[in-house]
Order: structure tokens, then sequence, then C-alpha cells
């Protein structure tokens, strides 16, 4: 699979490393070129400029949730360079060290994202767990939480969360975001108090023997609460 990636911080370039390892064509890009040969180098990926990086089957956008409009922009995003691509978001709009979200009452920062790249299939992933998740081989895996509204974006980023060693998990549509994004505030607001976020959920057994995407606590696998780390602005 063809996957370019918008930004070139630890996430960007620990997805992008994974991805590559698992055998996709991963081209990475942002707002600085020697910054993205830099990330390209680190993760085996090859560095774009923006308007080349989104001729791909899917796209990640990994940057500080202040640089989305910009870095989208560059890369055609409102003239539809990504309409009826995967567009897979895991950026959290959060005060830092807080945890509050910074966008209006009821809206996701995904909402923002769909909203400056119509006709892309917007999916929220990957936002619950440090960048140094997928950059080492965890004795169980975790489970990635997503949303979005398009069945077919869903699958690819389901896929692409299991090469990584992650166990994907779909809440629903991408009116789900904002619930994601508000546990995102609640781990970093828990971290930076000093307690374990995991402390903080009860173990409840899931139900259900069907065989969609499981909470990888059934599996044996760790939960879906993770350290957060807020993407760098690249």
């Amino acid at each position: 699979m063809r996957i370019g990636i918008l930004g070139t911080g630890t996430l960007a370039t620990a997805l992008a490393t994974g991805w590559t390892r698992a055998g996709h064509d991963v081209s990475i890009a942002g707002r600085s070129f020697e910054r993205a040969e830099v990330a390209a180098k680190a993760s085996g990926a090859r560095a774009r400029w923006l308007p080349e990086v989104v001729d791909a089957d899917a796209v990640l956008l990994s940057v500080h949730w202040e640089g989305i409009a910009d870095i989208l922009t560059a890369a055609g995003a409102v003239a539809r360079s990504l309409a009826g691509k995967p567009l897979i978001d895991p950026t959290n709009a959060v005060e830092h060290g807080i945890g509050v979200l910074r966008t209006e009452r009821g809206r996701a920062i995904a909402h923002l994202v769909a909203d400056l790249a119509p006709g892309a299939h917007v999916t929220k992933a990957f936002n619950l767990f440090p960048a140094t998740t997928w950059m080492t081989s965890a004795p169980s895996p975790v489970t990635v939480a997503m949303c979005g509204n398009d069945q077919g974006a869903l699958e690819i980023t389901g896929s692409l969360v299991r090469d990584v060693g992650g166990v994907p998990a779909v809440l629903g549509g991408l009116d789900r975001a904002r619930q994601l994004e508000e546990a995102a505030g609640f781990v970093i607001s828990l971290a930076f108090a000093g307690v374990d976020p995991q402390s903080a959920i009860p173990a409840v057994p899931s139900s259900g023997a069907d065989e969609t995407p499981q909470p990888a606590a059934r599996r044996g696998g760790r939960s879906a609460v993770g350290a957060v780390e807020v993407p760098q602005s690249t």
C-alpha cells in the first residue's frame, strides 16, 4: 500500500518505520523538506514535497493541532487532493499539561480536519498512545480505538493498526471522535498529575462473540488507555 504522511515528528516517524517494515511504500513530507529527509532516513520512508505525498492510497495527518490548517492547505486538501482517500487523524487539540480540549463545544478536531479536506474519509485513530508504543515490541498488543464514517477507510486503517502490532476497535461514526479526544485529555490530565491513567479505568469484561475487532482486554492485550503524546508541529 502507498502511504503518505503529513508531518515529520516522532509519531509520524514511528508509524512510518512500522509501516515500512511491514512492506508498505511510505512517503513523508512536512513544511520543512530538510526535516522530512531526516524523518525519512530514520524510518526507511521517502521524503517528498507536500503536494506529492498525498498521491497515496491512505494518508496520515500527524502534526500539532494548531498546524493542521496550514499543512492541509499546502497539500492541496481544500482543492480536494484527498477526496476519496482514507485520512487518518491522530491529533488531539488539548491544552498541554491540563488536558482540556481547545475545540468548540460539541466539536472534535477531527471535524475540522473533515472540513478542511473535503471528500476525504477521515478516520480518528492512534490518538491515545505515544510514539514509543510503535517503536518497541510490546509483550501484548494495545487496542487502538477508532471511528469514522466510511467502512472502507475503517478497514484500511484497521489493517494499518495491525501492521504495527495493534488491535483495532471501531467505536462508530466520526460523531464519536470528540469522545476519543476527551479520552486523550483525561489521560493527559492524570498523567501530568502523577497518576497512572490505567489505574482509573475499571476492568470490565467485554461481551459479544462475533468476529469484529474486540478490545485488547478480551484478547489478553493492553487497554486503549496510554500516555498520550501531542504531535509536534511540522
